[in-house]
């Protein structure tokens, strides 16, 4: 899962909780990059009545909250130990204080909040990795792993676990730039991002040869996401979404 020093940054918080909850002043597009993820990907017609979400990859909570409109247990898991009692105080409390920055050294105070009436108490969240996941987790109608591929140190392997996650016609929501670093995934790892034999290789025609045989593509997006730096800088990404369902007509693995 995310790894690295920035992720346990004063900085990496006050990115990562405006990207979740909202920016202190007007901004070219909107933030809240996790509550449009869920509102556009997952079906809510499809699950069941107490439906389990894994938010895997979850930074300070702000998906596993939304998926808690729609299902009945949620698990978020991060790597990072900030982001995840961050996101407990969240839960506790639903409302976090921090400082964001204004230009330079210069610092505000900013709150975020849990949105009213959101029942927290069906979010849990704990730290740990997205390679290794404990195995009693169970399986889930919702998993979901925002900007998370590209991240990890094997994102194949972290794929080979998930049809062991999903129930039969479970959904599996999969967003991502495609943001490919040496510094997150060795080169050989790599899902796609490079040419071979001449010919590039793309991120999402590796995925969908690794998912297609346990999992079949019902949809796909592009939905932006911003990240403030300071009052008058941010990052635009784009990332790709993609949705599956699990198969039911496939042998299980289990």
């Amino acid at each position: 899962m995310r790894t690295g020093n920035y992720y346990d940054s004063e900085r990496a918080a006050s990115e990562y909780l405006l990207l979740h909850y909202g920016e202190p002043s007007p901004s070219p597009w909107p933030l809240t990059f996790p509550a449009r993820c869920v509102a556009e990907c997952v079906d809510a017609k499809r699950l069941p009545d107490a439906a389990r979400a894994l938010d895997l990859g979850c930074a300070v909570g702000g998906a596993s909250f939304e998926l808690a409109r729609h299902c009945g247990e949620v698990i978020g898991i991060d790597a990072s130990r900030q982001f995840i009692e961050i996101a407990q105080r969240l839960r506790e409390r639903g409302e976090y204080g921090f400082q964001c920055c204004v230009e330079g050294e210069l610092r505000r105070s900013h709150r975020v909040f849990v949105s009213p009436g959101m029942d927290r108490r069906r979010v849990t969240f704990e730290t740990g990795d997205a390679m290794r996941l404990r195995g009693d987790l169970g399986t889930f109608d919702v998993v979901m792993m925002a900007n998370l591929i590209d991240r990890v140190p094997d994102p194949r392997a972290m794929l080979g676990q998930l049809a062991a996650l999903v129930n039969r016609g479970g959904q599996l929501i999969i967003t991502s730039p495609y943001t490919w670093l040496r510094e997150y995934t060795p080169r050989a790892k790599w899902l796609g991002g490079f040419e071979r034999g001449g010919k590039p290789v793309r991120t999402f025609d590796v995925l969908k040869s690794i998912l297609s045989p346990d999992f079949r593509l019902v949809k796909g997006r592009n939905i932006p996401f911003l990240i403030r730096e300071h009052a008058r800088k941010f990052q635009l990404g784009i990332a790709e979404a993609s949705v599956w369902v699990r198969r039911s007509d496939v042998i299980d693995k289990r």
